[in-house]
């Protein structure tokens, strides 16, 4: 049975800071917007909060191209045009060519939904304040059929952001704030128990202090995330990898195995490669 609490799922950990934003979104009614580190979680989380809450899930995942009209509804005019072409009797209705979008599906529920508004940096500039009104009255009207469509039950809207682009002021005013920062090892060592449970804990204590150790250097264009520590893992269960391979003193002097997981470009590979020949120079 969901409780009225979000406090994470089996298959997600939640720290009790992000427990805490996400109920306290819900009781103010606004909007929650996350960010945080790519690999963190985001977007999960909408679709975790509709799981342990018991409540329908409704997700627009944001383009670049995405126009927040999309969100609400689309009006086919091209469609209609071809059936009067052909003589179709259903271009008398205009109705048959509005195409619902997220927001209006979302609004159209009987039951209180979960919407996800994922990456809405990616978009226009214009298209948070372009969702405004809606967000706040939650209504809005069709012109082409004259109709007002208002939510039956104001959704939990969680709205994810990786900061590729500033939020307008008048839209951030609007929504509860959460930074998801990245876990540490005490937290991402459940959060690798809910994928390999009864990992030994020698392989998972030294898999994640060379994980950290990557982490850590200074000058990595792309930290290893989550999802990529989870991908390692597996292909060190898979390939059979020997701990030695992973402890902390043998990893001064030579790149992680199957690195390849872990670091995604020639140019954090290069700089790993040149500390570890500094090194090996500096403690031979």
């Amino acid at each position: 049975m969901a409780d009225n609490k979000f406090t994470g799922t089996r298959s997600y950990i939640a720290t009790d800071d992000l427990s805490m934003a996400v109920n306290a979104a819900v009781t103010l009614q606004r909007p929650i917007l996350i960010k945080g580190e790519p690999g963190t979680g985001k977007t999960q989380l909408a679709v975790e909060v509709a799981e342990s809450l018991g409540k329908p899930l409704y997700e627009w995942h944001i383009k670049s191209t995405t126009k927040a009209q999309q969100g609400l509804y689309e009006y086919d005019a091209v469609a209609r045009l071809r059936d009067s072409q052909l003589g179709d009797d259903r271009v008398h209705d205009i109705a048959n060519y509005i195409m619902p979008g997220k927001v209006w599906e979302a609004f159209e529920s009987e039951r209180q939904p979960v919407l996800l508004i994922d990456e809405i940096d990616k978009a226009d500039i214009e298209f948070p304040n372009d969702l405004l009104q809606e967000l706040d009255r939650m209504e809005f009207y069709v012109y082409e059929t004259k109709k007002l469509v208002k939510a039956r039950n104001r959704p939990i809207i969680v709205i994810t952001s990786n900061n590729e682009k500033e939020l307008p002021d008048a839209f951030l005013r609007r929504c509860f704030f959460h930074y998801i920062k990245f876990p540490d090892q005490g937290t991402m060592a459940k959060i690798v128990d809910v994928h390999f449970p009864g990992l030994k804990k020698e392989l998972l204590s030294a898999a994640l202090n060379a994980f950290y150790k990557v982490r850590d250097v200074r000058g990595l264009k792309k930290k290893p995330s989550t999802s990529e520590l989870l991908d390692w893992i597996k292909l060190l269960l898979a390939e059979d990898i020997p701990i030695e391979a992973l402890r902390s003193e043998n990893s001064r002097s030579a790149i992680p195995p199957l690195y390849g997981a872990l670091l995604k470009n020639e140019q954090d590979v290069h700089l790993f490669e040149q500390l570890v020949f500094l090194d090996r120079r500096t403690n031979p």
